[in-house]
């Protein structure tokens, strides 16, 4: 049975029952503040089953999309790595809001499972609570499974109500006992029956659950707890798609179901077109991959985009480890947002959501992925080079510091980051992070503070601007003094200051241009001006430190703005008119700003665009800029009535607010709304290079563009680079990319040529071992070691010998840059006894490492080459002991 087939069949069977089949609810829950996402079937009946909803049926069905990443609910460090963890799984439930309870609640769940999905009886084992007599007799006595399968559960936590199999709600609230039902999927798999101490192994399976809730907890006017009996009880039940199809199919681990197998095939074609190569199609890579993508495209069908809080940093933090995962693998550009369409095909008839909103959710995530792969290859080179020298010095623990720099710098999510060190063995200095963290923010509200305007209190006559004419004003009076948000008559030596003024040069941050820097000073004071910011509309606030003598209010003082940083920031500003329209030009006239910011240093404007703007289109919109440029046309502003500025065309922001007189800017042929500075010619910019581009939101882009000095330091530098590759590849810069191209082709070859080469060595040693092979009751165990084999390699001698040794366990390593690489392997005759997981993990611990993998076949690595040899000498007793 498809996954799909298993998903209809459970909801028809229930259906046949009286149920009604409800839709899932969004995985975001529209009115429930306490759950971050939806985690449970009946979640979307919570109030039903409080009492404060009533539906119009007694009996419901449903498969629910639920999430468990953030929160309580968090499993996103174990999805890859084990059997059965996901971000996202489908919860198969039936419901009754006061109608059947325990008896037909079993009896239902028996039919399904033994004559409708055929599972073997005697495979089947339950748990009841331990006070649940009902239950118990309901199982023994009426379902006839055999007492020894039958297993009490009772108070392993504590306290009584509190342990796995008595389900509360809260502290209070209806609550009831629990009856899960277990799969054994025999003794070739390791674990024991639910109860044991080998509980949480994968050879027993809870595939249901069912909550009887039958009790109403509360505390009595003594403030103790108490249980009252419901006067209608329910039930709420719960089974795993992902786990019951993993039964059903019969194979290993839920990433082997016919709908991961889909897609983790779909991750990989699409890794390897993104750069990646020899991916070993077991990969817990690719299985993180195959499970993230479930989990981001679901929440963001359902409203939530990559943020950085709340779910929206949840998303992100979801879909950068997936996208992580395939940097491991080789990607070297976007691929994760290209599985959407392979999701949509295998969920989208269940969930039409998918269908419905497949494009905007490949947008939203191409957009995402997009951003951090411009940051991740830097960040992942300053991981590694830490991770070698940790390794070198025996550090156990990374900085806090540096994974701090890894999240405000390279985008790297605390988690992620710990998730690479997970896989070597280390771990990570959370506290630290956490204090640089508090100490970045704490900096941000202290500037914050000392930068605010709106919120100081001023009464007096307004600021002057004279910045249009000049950048120097002799006559300035002081009109108000504020430290620290407080008014005050005199600032002194040594205070952050803001200073107001009747009149003064210096611009004022706003229509998205940078305030200026510059002075104030008179004859025995100075205050250097580091921004200005508005306090009202008409008045300016000067901020910046006083550095000698005292200013007093009513002091006469010379203003004089910083000119260089002034011009720079003009020739950003003219800059992005012309920009602006020449986007319109080459884009369409959708194109609208959605926000900028200019200063000195660069223009960065943000714009109504789905797509990403093609290398053709920007350099068509730089030709148009630059052309503009040439011309050295005059800029012309004037001031007129808004009504009169309407008739001209010219460009108005949506969402501005404009007064009744407004300024008009002519810059080449640009004609837009515009009160910021600007310069007097078009030839004053100088030269126009767009530097970057890229998606900030949904349906809106960046680029990011330099000017002037800027923009020639930016070329010359691209030149410099160029001429070093050049160099390097022994070529003439127009001939670089046939040339690396080339270089490119021949270096794949070679690296093909060397893989083959070390099979081929491989295969050669792994002949030679064969002798040393050491028979232990009636099986042969090899442990040794291939000098110069990668994984495949190993791998691949591996199964020769096996096939070889005919009943054997194999252990090959290799030492690679002081990193020794383990595949173990176990013909299918052994793996009762002898788990290639086990049998790698024993060796793995031994060199600090651990891995995992099939029955059959494990893979691991570790760090401490030295104590390889004994390791490997352990093995031949540690088979023996599991063959006695």
């Amino acid at each position: 049975m498809k996954a799909a087939d298993i998903r209809s069949t459970f909801l028809n069977f229930f259906a046949s029952k009286g149920h009604q089949i409800v839709p899932s609810s969004p995985v975001v829950p529209g009115d429930d503040p306490t759950l971050l996402f939806t985690n449970a079937g009946m979640n979307q009946f919570k109030d039903v089953f409080l009492g404060f909803d009533k539906r119009p049926y007694t009996r419901a069905t449903t498969a629910q999309k639920c999430i468990r990443a953030g929160g309580k609910h968090n499993d996103l460090e174990n999805v890859g790595y084990t059997a059965r963890h996901h971000t996202f799984f489908e919860m198969l439930g039936n419901f009754s809001f006061g109608d059947y309870f325990k008896q037909d609640a079993i009896r239902y769940a028996w039919e399904l499972l033994t004559e409708v999905f055929k599972l073997p009886k005697d495979r089947l084992w339950a748990t009841v609570y331990a006070e649940d007599d009902e239950a118990y007799e309901i199982w023994t006595q009426q379902i006839g499974l055999p007492p020894e399968r039958v297993v009490r559960i009772g108070d392993n936590k504590g306290a009584r109500y509190a342990s796995d199999n008595f389900w509360m709600m809260g502290d209070t609230g209806p609550c009831g006992p629990c009856s899960e039902i277990f799969y054994d999927f025999g003794p070739s798999v390791a674990g024991g029956p639910p109860g044991s101490p080998d509980e949480d192994g994968d050879r027993y399976t809870e595939v249901w659950n069912n909550v009887f809730m039958q009790f109403n907890r509360r505390l009595d006017e003594n403030g103790n707890y108490v249980m009252d009996a419901l006067p209608k009880p329910s039930v709420d039940t719960g089974m795993g798609l992902e786990r019951l199809a993993r039964v059903l199919q019969n194979v290993p681990t839920n990433y082997d179901i016919d709908l991961f197998v889909n897609l983790m095939a779909a991750a990989r074609r699409e890794v390897e077109a993104a750069g990646g190569a020899d991916i070993d199609p077991d990969s817990p890579s690719l299985k993180a991959i195959a499970d993230h993508i479930r989990a981001c495209a679901f929440t963001v069908a359902d409203g939530v985009v990559p943020s950085n809080e709340g779910r929206g940093y949840v998303l992100r933090r979801i879909a950068r480890r997936a996208i992580r995962h395939g940097y491991k693998l080789g990607a070297r550009k976007p691929f994760f947002y290209k599985l959407v369409a392979a999701l949509t095909e295998e969920m989208g008839a269940a969930y039409p959501e998918l269908v419905a909103k497949q494009r905007r959710v490949t947008e939203v995530l191409k957009q995402e992925e997009e951003r951090f792969f411009q940051t991740i290859a830097y960040g992942m080179e300053i991981l590694e080079a830490t991770l070698v020298l940790m390794t070198t010095r025996g550090v156990q623990v990374l900085d806090g510091e540096i994974a701090f720099k890894l999240h405000d710098t390279y985008g790297f999510p605390l988690d992620l980051t710990a998730d690479v060190l997970r896989e070597r063995g280390l771990s990570v200095d959370e506290a630290g992070f956490n204090a640089a963290m508090a100490r970045q923010r704490e900096q941000a509200r202290a500037a914050g503070k000392f930068k605010m305007a709106q919120g100081l209190e001023y009464s007096g006559t307004p600021t002057t601007f004279h910045g249009y004419e000049k950048l120097w004003v002799e006559d300035a009076r002081v009109t108000a003094l504020y430290v620290e948000g407080s008014p005050v008559e005199v600032v002194r030596a040594g205070d952050d200051a803001v200073v107001v003024l009747d009149n003064t040069p210096f611009y004022a941050e706003s229509g998205g241009q940078a305030g200026d820097s510059g002075f104030l000073q008179n004859g025995t004071a100075r205050c250097e001006v580091d921004d200005t910011q508005k306090i009202q509309a008409d008045v300016f606030g000067h901020h910046g430190r006083v550095v000698e003598g005292e200013i007093r209010i009513g002091d006469i003082i010379d203003a004089r703005v910083n000119g260089v940083r002034r011009a720079a920031t003009a020739r950003n500003h003219s800059v992005t008119h012309l920009m602006h329209k020449a986007l319109r030009e080459v884009l369409g006239n959708h194109v609208q700003q959605k926000g900028s910011l200019v200063d000195a240093d660069k223009t960065r404007f943000d714009f109504a665009q789905n797509a990403p703007v093609t290398d053709e289109q920007i350099r068509k919109v730089e030709e148009i800029v630059n052309r503009e440029i040439l011309t050295n046309a005059a800029t012309q502003a004037r001031v007129m009535p808004i009504e009169e500025a309407q008739k001209t065309g010219a460009m108005m922001l949506f969402g501005e607010k404009y007064g009744d007189s407004v300024r008009v800017l002519d810059i080449g042929s640009s004609r837009e709304l515009c009160g910021g500075t600007h310069v007097a010619r078009t030839g004053d910019i100088g030269f126009f290079k767009i530097v970057m581009e890229s998606g900030v939101a949904a349906g809106v882009r960046r680029v990011e563009a330099v000017t002037g000095e800027n923009a020639l330091r930016y070329v010359l530098e691209r030149d410099a680079a160029l001429g070093v590759v050049a160099a390097a590849l022994k070529a003439p810069a127009g001939e670089v990319p046939t040339k690396l191209g080339q270089t490119l082709e021949h270096l794949r070859a070679l690296e093909k040529e060397l893989a083959a080469l070390k099979s081929k060595l491989a295969s050669s040693q792994g002949d030679a071992l064969v002798a040393q092979a050491v028979e232990i009751a009636g099986a042969r165990v090899l442990a040794a070691t291939l000098s110069g084999a990668d994984v495949p390699a190993l791998r691949e001698a591996v199964d020769k010998l096996r096939d070889k040794l005919g009943s054997a366990a194999v252990v090959l390593a290799a030492v690679n840059d002081g990193k020794v690489s383990l595949i173990a392997g176990v013909t299918a005759n052994l793996t009762g006894k002898v788990k290639a997981g086990d049998l790698v993990n024993f060796v793995a611990q031994q060199i600090g490492g651990k891995g995992g993998g099939r029955p059959d076949m494990a893979q691991a690595g570790g760090t401490d080459a030295a104590a390889l040899p004994a390791a490997l000498a352990g093995v031949k007793d540690w088979v023996a002991g599991k063959l006695a």
